[in-house]
């Protein structure tokens, strides 16, 4: 089985040296696709063995539906020599249970659905929590978690499905009887809040950008990404705190068992639930 994985970035080196290591130590380096959104010396250095698309960053507004077209278009693409295509931003990684599933082979042959989701895992830096170097792993120093739909996404498909709003594109005539596949054991964890060092450089470059491209600019947590990050932690600390099987339990059952099907957009996708609730990572999340 021929599977490879495909992100969209600009500058947050921190994140994709992090989706790098984790994708690449699956599935090999020599399968992945990074596309640079503007020139980037740096994104090589980091990704060493990985392809590396380099596209133009000379018009911003309007840029969050280009990107969606551009980067369903080389999933599309790949998936003529793939068979399954992963996809997810640079600060997302998939992550299954080595006690359940040997390999993401081992998972994708376990399923006749042609895309999957995942469980949502925010994970978050917490008071106590030791700063993170360059080359530390997330998940093996951060254990804090909270339960998300909304980052409960689709991740990886086998046909050239568009994925769409954390969903997938399947046609407006389809979205009944669209499998809403999650498997149990596998969790899409987002790192965005795992590093405060890293959030701070990375909030800097998105109020730049909101601030050069201006009121067209209307992609979420962008403008302000300050006062964004704040309330997430903020909500965190509020959520109900509960074992790792309680969590779990919780999750499938407010997020997995209610799909949003709609027929006007042709879209299935997860809830909008976030702050499901609050939980510690088994042990281990720190060795894969």
């Amino acid at each position: 089985m021929k599977i490879c994985a495909i992100t969209m970035v600009y500058r947050d080196y921190w994140a994709l040296a992090q989706w790098y290591r984790h994708y690449g130590g699956h599935i090999g380096h020599k399968n992945l696709y990074v596309i640079s959104h503007g020139y980037d010396p740096e994104i090589a250095k980091i990704c060493p063995e990985a392809s590396i698309i380099n596209i133009p960053r000379d018009e911003l507004r309007h840029f969050d539906r280009v990107r969606l077209r551009l980067i369903n278009g080389f999933q599309s693409g790949l998936g003529n020599i793939y068979d399954w295509v992963i996809q997810t931003d640079a600060d997302e990684l998939v992550c299954f249970n080595p006690a359940t599933y040997g390999s993401f082979e081992e998972l994708f042959e376990s399923t006749k659905a042609p895309a999957l989701f995942a469980l949502g895992l925010n994970l978050a830096e917490v008071e106590g929590d030791v700063p993170l170097g360059p080359e530390d792993s997330a998940l093996a120093h951060r254990n804090i978690a909270c339960i998300t739909g909304n980052y409960s996404k689709a991740w990886a498909v086998r046909k050239a499905l568009p994925l769409r709003w954390h969903g997938v594109f399947c046609g407006y005539r389809k979205t009944e009887d669209f499998p809403f596949e999650m498997p149990n054991d596998v969790y899409f964890v987002h790192l965005k809040h795992a590093n405060s060092d890293a959030l701070k450089e990375t909030n800097a470059v998105r109020q730049s950008v909101a601030n050069t491209v201006g009121e067209d600019w209307n992609v979420n947590g962008w403008a302000n990404p300050d006062f964004h990050a704040k309330r997430f932690f903020r909500k965190l600390a509020a959520a109900k705190d509960l074992s790792w099987a309680e969590a779990v339990a919780l999750g499938y059952s407010e997020i997995r068992d209610n799909p949003v099907r709609d027929p006007k957009r042709g879209i299935v996708k997860p809830p909008f639930i976030n702050y499901v609730c609050r939980t510690i990572l088994p042990e281990w999340f720190r060795d894969i």
